[in-house]
């Protein structure tokens, strides 16, 4: 037992002489210097990662847009009802078809598909004319009484 103690202290003598010579060796070494020059390499590789980040990020919505029925507006979300917490009814306009949906976290399933005359609403998106509004009208009417002044 006391060879053992005797010997971790031999060991930790000479442990604590490597780390002071180490110590030395780095006290008598020059510290370098912050330049203008590193911060500028700093800032330039930063940029250059945000812009590798943000062209990664951009390529990603390009590519996840994709061409399907959603971007030609053949397909909406007309409407839909929460059941519960995670649990919901979707009402979807597929060109001239309605598809209700059962939307679970696990799985969206198909109540029924409605053609035609049982279509629950009139989803024909027609353009909507901002002069059919009240404030228009009144808009219009003023911009008229100021021009036959």
């Amino acid at each position: 037992m006391r060879r053992m103690l005797a010997g971790r202290i031999i060991a930790l003598g000479c442990v604590s002489y490597a780390v002071d010579a180490a110590a030395a060796q780095v006290v008598g070494q020059s510290v370098r210097e912050l330049s203008s020059m590193n911060v500028l390499n700093w800032l330039l590789a930063l940029a250059i990662v945000l812009g590798i980040f943000f062209a990664c990020v951009w390529m990603l919505r390009k590519l996840n847009s994709g061409n399907g029925l959603a971007s030609t507006g053949k397909m909406h979300v007309v409407g839909g009802v929460a059941l519960g917490l995670r649990e919901k009814v979707v009402l979807l306009q597929v060109g001239t078809k309605q598809l209700v949906l059962a939307v679970t976290p696990g799985r969206i399933e198909t109540l029924t598909v409605l053609e035609g005359d049982e279509c629950l609403a009139n989803t024909t998106r027609a353009p909507q004319s901002f002069v059919d509004t009240p404030f228009a009208q009144q808009l219009m009417q003023a911009l008229k009484g100021r021009s036959g002044e």
